[in-house]
C-alpha cells in the first residue's frame, strides 16, 4: 500500500440489494488506492468486482460504510454533486466501448471535454487529438468506431476516460472482449497511467496474468475482500 494520502477509500463499505430475498453484493470492505497506484481486483464471477468498482465509482451508493473522495465522505453528496464529481475527476473503462456510432472517433474523446465545459471547441480537439496519438491512434480520428478493431476501439475508449484528466481511473473487465495481444497492449497503457503519470488506476478483471502486472492485487470472495491465497469459498476448515 502506498505512503501517499488515498485518492479513494472504501470504510466498512457494505452493499445490500433489497428484495424479497436481500441478497449482500460487497460486505465489510475497507480499502484504499493512491495517487500512482495500479491495483488489480479479481475473483470469481459473482464475488462483488463490479459492484465494488461502481462504489468507487460512485455510481452506487453502499447500504452501510463510507466512500472518502480525497479525504471528503461523499454521503453527504447529492445526484448533481456526484455527478459533477465522476466528470471532473474520474475516467471510466468497460468491457463494452460504449463508443457512440453516430460521432467519429475524435468527437467520442472530445465529448466529456464538451460537456465539462472547460475548454473551447479548439482545445477540446487538440487534446483529443494529443490523447489519440498518445494511444498510437492519431491516423485514426477522422474514422467511424465502426472501422476500428476491438483493441483500438478500447484505446480510443481510454482517451475518453483521460479526456478530462482525471486522478482516478476505473476500469470494469477492459479487455474482457479483446485477443491476448490487445489485453497486453491495454494493460501497458493503465501501468503507464500509474506509474509515469501518478494516476490511481483500478481495474476489474478475471485474467490472472495481466492482474500479476498491477502494483497490488485484491481478490474478493463472496463480496469480501480475502487474503491473496485464501482457499475457494467453500474449501476452507470447517467454521472457517
Amino acid at each position: 500500500m502506498s505512503d501517499r494520502a488515498p485518492i479513494v477509500a472504501a470504510r466498512g463499505v457494505t452493499r445490500v440489494l433489497g428484495g424479497a430475498v436481500p441478497a449482500t453484493l460487497v460486505r465489510d470492505v475497507d480499502m484504499e488506492v493512491a495517487a500512482g497506484e495500479f491495483v488489480a481486483v479479481t475473483g470469481p464471477s459473482g464475488s462483488g468486482k463490479s459492484s465494488l468498482l461502481y462504489l468507487l465509482g460512485l455510481l452506487d451508493r453502499p447500504t452501510r460504510g463510507r466512500v472518502l473522495f480525497d479525504g471528503v465522505d461523499t454521503a453527504g453528496l447529492g445526484g448533481d454533486a456526484l455527478a459533477a464529481l465522476r466528470l471532473a475527476r474520474m475516467g471510466f473503462v468497460f468491457q463494452f466501448h460504449f463508443l457512440l456510432p453516430e460521432l467519429g472517433v475524435l468527437d467520442n474523446v472530445a465529448l466529456p471535454m464538451r460537456r465539462l465545459g472547460r475548454l473551447a471547441a479548439a482545445g477540446a480537439e487538440a487534446r483529443a487529438l494529443g490523447l489519440l496519438a498518445r494511444l498510437g491512434l492519431a491516423d485514426h480520428a477522422r474514422k467511424s468506431p465502426d472501422q476500428l478493431s476491438g483493441g483500438q476501439r478500447q484505446r480510443v475508449a481510454i482517451a475518453r476516460a483521460l479526456a478530462n484528466d482525471p486522478v482516478l481511473i476505473l476500469a470494469d473487465e477492459p479487455t474482457g472482449n479483446l485477443d491476448s495481444a490487445s489485453a497486453r497492449l491495454v494493460f501497458d497503457v493503465f501501468a503507464s497511467l500509474a506509474a509515469e503519470e501518478g494516476r490511481a488506476v483500478v481495474v476489474v478483471t478475471h485474467d490472472e496474468e495481466l492482474a500479476r502486472r498491477a502494483t497490488r492485487r485484491l481478490r474478493m470472495v463472496d463480496g469480501a475482500i480475502v487474503p491473496s491465497g485464501a482457499p475457494p469459498a467453500g474449501t476452507g476448515a470447517a467454521g472457517a
